[in-house]
């Protein structure tokens, strides 16, 4: 993908979590959708605060899982009834009850490696870079003892000056333009 030009958005930063929690809940409130928080360590506060709720791993596991559990069957079915078939002592090719155990199996081995890769493809990982590595004290800040706001400017209500003006009186330490 080629690297865009241009503004990725502003960063505030704020010393407590309370803070950057209350930001994000104004910031939210009026309006804003593109919008996400950066802190050391979880802050469960924050994550409601700009609304995220949606999870679509455990739809991507069950799918998995499933997709696992057909897989296997098939492939059991196919080759008991039609590559392979034996009779063994008159019993019938088609014997499901002996397809379990392998079937759940690949149930387990699907749903696991879906979840895994499912939440690294959700997650738009790996990304070995982001914009925000840009903007400076992100890097030291975000990881130590520092908790940042970024509204992007691919929400509908990102003009550069009128939203700087708007963070600024959310009472940040400070306020960066960060770049591509």
């Amino acid at each position: 993908m080629p690297p865009r030009e241009g503004t990725y958005g502003l960063l505030a930063e704020f010393e407590t979590p309370s803070d950057l929690v209350r930001a994000a809940q104004k910031a939210r409130l009026d309006g804003w959708r593109r919008l996400d928080c950066y802190t050391p360590y979880p802050v469960e506060e924050a994550a409601e605060a700009i609304g995220f709720h949606k999870n679509k791993v455990p739809l991507v596991t069950l799918v998995g899982g499933l997709m696992g559990l057909v897989a296997m069957f098939s492939l059991e079915t196919w080759i008991s009834t039609l590559a392979y078939p034996l009779n063994i002592a008159g019993r019938p090719l088609y014997s499901w009850p002996a397809f379990i155990i392998p079937a759940y199996e690949w149930t387990i081995l699907w749903a696991g490696l879906s979840a895994a890769f499912g939440m690294l493809a959700l997650n738009g990982l790996p990304s070995p870079y982001h914009p925000l590595f840009n903007a400076p004290n992100f890097r030291a800040g975000a990881l130590d003892d520092k908790f940042f706001l970024c509204l992007e400017a691919l929400d509908p209500k990102f003009e550069l000056i009128e939203t700087r003006v708007y963070l600024e009186t959310l009472a940040p330490v400070s306020v960066v333009e960060v770049e591509y």
